[in-house]
């Protein structure tokens, strides 16, 4: 069964259970109506008739709470599903190409001065992160985006794509943890619970504790003395005061740690839901298996940690029971607890962080998984080691249909550096510049790419695809470029080779100084080990991979005018484009040329 057949079929087992979760609620809403009115009904005849005892209205009673339970685990399973439901909806719009308008963007990692983040739409609107991310964490969305930045070195890569093909065939695992994500996705704040979680102890003196502890067992000690064995209750006062006086002495910082706990509660709730959910996996990967290791600590695992956690925000809240409220005051429970929470957090909320980051790691490979699972015919490219190398067979692009993309080969390495790409405007040279660059991007970052094959070694890219102006700043379009140019010749002093792709160089400048610039920036570049593309549409910037030859060949894109209108076919060729039908198209549109 391929992905869109598994997915329509697991939809509709969801959409037939939420169906019949809403059933059963209504149901069991109208039976608790039922038994409330039979309550009624069986007070009034036992207190007016006296046909039977009162204590048959115990019965509606108990059937109304059993009901009332009932109801919350069917209210719960019905929120499950529909939640399931919309995780499959999203899958399937991402089979079926309607993923566009929907899923998160990543605008908050959108750098403008990155080198290719917005060149080659890994980040907004349509783009690459749109279509992988299913992560429900900030600190997940936050890995994805780094990796999609940044080239991982190739063991790295390596140890990613071992875990991605583990979890590919594991939908059961990434629909669970969809389960949570409404809740993760609003609540999860890493930055929060890190501040949270690294703030200095406000109770942390022992003594102190241990205080409070003896006090409250002063008041229950005089307490039993004075109601058993009669004797004054004048202790109870004393024990009584002294409590208080202590209590008073604490309260600002016990009201600290009360007023601050709620939140994250709640946030680690679904945190340990999440982590509880990977423990119980049994991973094969060394990077899987590294991620459960890394989040114990012997046997303790961190949603054993988060529960004791809970337990006591629990307990503590039990003070906000109008019943309890008088026993709480002598039992000095705020301020006891108050003294548990922050031993926890003195204790393990260093860890959090750690949770945090490899959970968000996970997440980031189930992002990866997801993509290759719907994506079957993708293979993993191989990462070599030793020379630099990109060649691939029938490169497509990632964020177009299937039935649009026209597969392109290219191979650059050894002595070939340079593709200098010609031919007219929307023929598909910045498509295939978008198309390179991208499947790269995924290649880097562990993920399977679209082609037929792939070859890549690890890669520094430099793209000016999308360079802008910027009336803010003062910058033109040709001085953002070559401010571009500038930063990717600057790579290449580093320890990787690179990745240019200079789409239609210089052409914010006049002819004469546009072939001699380019050719100084490409030969640059060459020199220094890069390998790329250029395009133009200019044809005298053709002769500078002749003046290169054999480091650098001229490819081309063709077109034609038929019926007024420029059809391309977007196969990549070689040589330079021969004809420009660019008159011919002007007078076709009624331009008089």
């Amino acid at each position: 069964m391929g992905p869109l057949a598994e997915y329509q079929e697991r939809r509709a087992q969801r959409e037939a259970l939420l169906v019949a979760s809403v059933r059963r609620m209504r149901l069991v809403g109208l039976l608790r109506l039922a038994t409330g009115l039979g309550f009624l009904a069986l007070l009034l005849i036992s207190l007016d008739l006296h046909w039977f005892s009162a204590w048959w209205c115990v019965v509606p009673v108990i059937a109304f709470i059993v009901l009332a339970i009932h109801h919350e685990r069917v209210r719960k399973a019905a929120t499950r599903a529909q939640r399931a439901v919309k995780f499959y909806d999203r899958g399937i719009e991402r089979l079926e190409d309607r993923w566009q308008g929907s899923g998160n963007k990543g605008l908050p990692y959108l750098d403008e001065n990155h080198l290719y983040a917005r060149d080659l739409d890994v980040f907004g609107e349509a783009s690459l992160y749109q279509l992988l991310c299913t992560a429900r964490t900030r600190t997940g969305e936050n890995i994805l985006a780094r990796w999609l930045k940044e080239p991982a070195p190739r063991t790295e890569i390596l140890a990613r794509q071992e875990a991605v093909s583990e979890l590919r065939a594991n939908l059961g695992l990434r629909e669970d943890l969809s389960l949570l994500g409404s809740e993760v996705g609003s609540v999860v704040n890493p930055e929060f619970m890190l501040e949270w979680a690294t703030a200095p102890s406000r109770l942390q003196s022992r003594p102190a504790r241990i205080l409070a502890l003896v006090l409250v067992g002063v008041t229950l000690a005089s307490l039993l003395a004075a109601s058993v064995f009669g004797m004054s209750y004048s202790l109870v006062l004393y024990a009584v005061t002294f409590e208080v006086a202590f209590a008073m002495a604490l309260r600002p910082r016990v009201r600290d740690v009360l007023t601050q706990i709620d939140e994250p509660a709640r946030e680690l709730s679904i945190l340990g839901l999440a982590l509880k959910r990977v423990e119980r996996e049994q991973f094969r990967s060394p990077r899987l298996l590294q991620l459960q290791a890394n989040l114990t600590e012997g046997d303790r695992k961190p949603s054993e940690d988060i529960q004791s956690l809970l337990t006591l925000v629990e307990y503590l809240n039990q003070r906000r029971n109008e019943y309890f409220l008088v026993l709480s005051a002598p039992l000095m429970w705020a301020t006891n607890f108050a003294f548990s929470i922050e031993s926890w957090r003195h204790r393990r909320g260093h860890a959090i962080g750690k949770w945090l980051d490899h959970f968000g790691e996970f997440e980031a490979l189930c992002s990866l998984a997801a993509y290759s699972y719907e994506h079957p015919n993708d293979p993993f490219p191989e990462i070599v080691e030793g020379e630099v190398l990109l060649a691939g067979d029938e490169f497509r692009h990632p964020l177009l249909p299937p039935a649009s993309c026209v597969p392109n080969s290219i191979h650059l390495g050894g002595e070939l550096q340079l593709l200098l790409v010609s031919g007219s405007n929307m023929s598909g040279k910045s498509t295939l510049l978008r198309t390179v660059g991208m499947n790269v991007v995924l290649a880097l970052a562990g993920a399977p790419v679209r082609a037929a094959r792939m070859k890549v070694c690890v890669l520094n890219i430099g793209a000016t695809l999308r360079v802008q102006d910027s009336l803010l700043a003062g910058v033109s379009r040709f001085y953002a470029e070559i401010q571009r140019l500038r930063d990717t010749m600057d790579l290449t002093a580093g320890s990787l080779p690179v990745l240019f792709l200079l789409d239609e160089i210089l052409h914010g400048t006049n002819s004469h100084d546009r072939a001699i610039g380019a050719e100084a920036v490409i030969r640059g570049l060459i020199e220094r080990g890069a390998i790329g593309f250029v395009t133009t549409h200019d044809l005298a910037l053709a002769g500078v991979a002749d003046a290169l030859a054999p480091r650098a060949v001229n490819v081309h894109f063709e077109d034609h005018l038929e019926d007024g209108r420029m059809r391309f076919d977007y196969l990549l060729r070689p040589g330079v484009v021969k004809k420009s039908n660019a008159l011919e198209l002007m007078r076709a549109v009624g331009l008089s040329v």
